[in-house]
């Protein structure tokens, strides 16, 4: 069994007291910084955090919009177009996923990318958000899905798993210092935060590494309790350090942990499991025992998790609006019959935008590109389901005559940031492959310059005119568009994720209609001479 035998990794008698009286603590707003040793003054984050009143939430179901910045990270300038338009379709808060786009420093400099945000950057996302009544969360991981840290030399002996970059040792004492480092760099910079979200899902290869292999070897072969453990440490942490913050974390890992063991672990007592699924059509059975078994376990609050983009593929150029829409309307469903657990309250539901399915992976879509299916997604939230109101509403804010479900297409025009972003990619879905394959493929063309006449140099002069002229009205066309969406991309996205998305997207096609152009170009001028040797 993978998560192995349930005996074991109780907590003492004396460690439980602890915790509670933390949690309880944490709960009431009452638990402040342990202080050093003959200091009496406290860090300004902490000062500046005491200005800002603790929020009530016990009324209110969050809606929340999940930007994952690990790729295609916009410009600030961007997302300070797309808050009021998430505002205007009803979300309430954004799950901030930087990864290496936080300016961290000191030792965890070497993390950044090298267009990472800066710290006013940070600041005025903060204050965008405030502007426009959005709570921001910041996601940062803390177990698996790691890669952005643990690929580093740095940080290699760190890895669960020495040639895979994905997962945490939790055995090594500088692991949980990373941690640390990561989380109190990263809420120090948002000092009105009411919760971070830790990640945690899909620790890949746990258990694998030699260190816990000892481990299990003492310990039952019980990897729920390694897991735990370590996700402990994480929320009493954060716990004592920032009172305020209450903690979210994915709960696949946590599913097929016993209810007695969850409860054992004290995790309950501080963290809330956010249940993720981004099926069309959920196995509602399935959904509603992980929410009684947290229940049991003693989590006082659930949070769920759709998608709206980045779950269809992981190299996907458009958003199929209808699969996401049915995604929700099935959370829907979930949400409803959340009475028969009454105790455990439901918080908020997370609409997943994901840009890779990890660290080394492809660009899923853009957001752009998704910001229909995004509209649809919340405002079947808001409404319980898109009926003739919903889709009213949604039309109106996109400035769009249509939302074509079939065709996963916003028709009629559009007024939203990043529209002609949105246009210019559906062309390239819909035409670019099939023109330039049409041409390579054409039967003149393959009978009058095939890949064996291009490359010994010969043609037919007359032959071969008889195409130019089809060829070059293509080529430009293409050319003229590429330059456009580069330039409109350029105003919202950083360098290297426009080089990116042309290659995966783009130059694979145009570069086959590139080399047709150019070697046209040499050999018509030959006038019919012999093969080269």
């Amino acid at each position: 069994m993978f998560w192995g035998k349930r005996e074991g990794g109780v907590m003492s008698p004396e460690e439980e007291r602890k915790l509670q009286e933390e949690a309880s603590k944490h709960a009431e707003g009452e638990l402040e910084e342990p202080q050093e040793p003959g200091k009496q003054e406290q860090r300004p984050d902490q000062e500046k955090s005491k200005l800002h009143p603790v929020k009530d939430f016990s009324s209110t179901r969050m809606r929340i919009i999940h930007l994952d910045l690990k790729g295609a990270a916009p410009k600030v300038s961007y997302l300070e177009q797309i808050f009021p338009l998430l505002f205007k379709l009803g979300a309430s808060g954004v799950l901030i996923e930087y990864e290496d786009m936080f300016p961290y420093t000191g030792d965890l400099e070497i993390l950044k990318s090298e267009n990472a945000y800066s710290m006013e950057d940070i600041e005025k996302i903060q204050h965008l958000a405030e502007l426009n009544q959005l709570e921001v969360i910041p996601l940062l991981q803390v177990f698996g899905h790691l890669e952005f840290a643990l690929k580093h030399e740095k940080y290699h002996a760190l890895r669960e798993v020495t040639k895979f970059p994905n997962s945490l040792n939790p055995h090594m004492p500088d692991s949980l210092s990373l941690v640390k480092g990561l989380i109190s760099q990263v809420l120090d910079r948002h000092p009105k935060a009411s919760w971070i979200h830790v990640g945690a899902d899909e620790v890949f290869h746990l258990g694998e590494g030699q260190e816990s292999k000892n481990w299990l070897n003492n310990n039952n072969g019980d990897k729920g309790s390694m897991f735990l453990n370590h996700m402990k440490e994480v929320g009493v942490f954060i716990v004592g350090k920032y009172p305020r913050v209450s903690l979210l974390m994915w709960d696949d890992m946590m599913r097929q942990i016993s209810v007695e063991k969850l409860e054992e672990s004290g995790i309950t007592l501080f963290a809330s499991p956010m249940i993720w699924d981004y099926s069309s059509k959920l196995n509602l059975e399935v959904i509603e025992k992980y929410i009684s078994n947290y229940a049991n376990a003693g989590f006082k609050t659930v949070w769920f998790a759709s998608s709206f983009k980045g779950a269809s593929g992981s190299a996907q150029i458009w958003t199929p609006i209808e699969q996401h829409m049915n995604n929700q309307l099935s959370w829907l469903k979930v949400i409803d019959a959340i009475e028969k657990h009454p105790s455990i309250h439901f918080q908020g539901i997370a609409l997943t935008g994901w840009q890779r399915y990890d660290h080394f992976s492809a660009l899923c879509e853009l957001f752009p590109v998704a910001i229909p299916a995004m509209a649809v997604c919340l405002q079947t939230l808001v409404h319980g389901g898109f009926n003739n109101e919903a889709r009213k509403e949604t039309l109106n804010i996109l400035g769009c005559n249509s939302i074509n479900l079939d065709k996963s297409l916003c028709e009629g025009g559009g007024a939203f940031a990043g529209y002609e972003i949105y246009q210019m990619v559906y062309h390239i879905k819909e035409n670019l492959k099939n023109e330039i394959d049409n041409i390579l493929q054409d039967g003149h063309i393959r009978g009058t310059f095939s890949r064996y006449h291009r490359k010994y140099r010969f043609a037919n002069p007359r032959n071969i005119e008889m195409f130019g002229d089809r060829m070059f009205r293509l080529h430009d066309n293409w050319e003229k568009l590429i330059q456009d969406l580069y330039i409109h991309m350029g105003n919202i996205y950083f360098p290297d994720t426009v080089e990116e998305w042309m290659e995966e997207n783009v130059y694979f096609y145009m570069d086959q209609l590139r080399e047709l152009v150019k070697d046209y170009k040499q050999i018509i001028q030959l006038n019919g001479r012999p093969k080269t040797l």
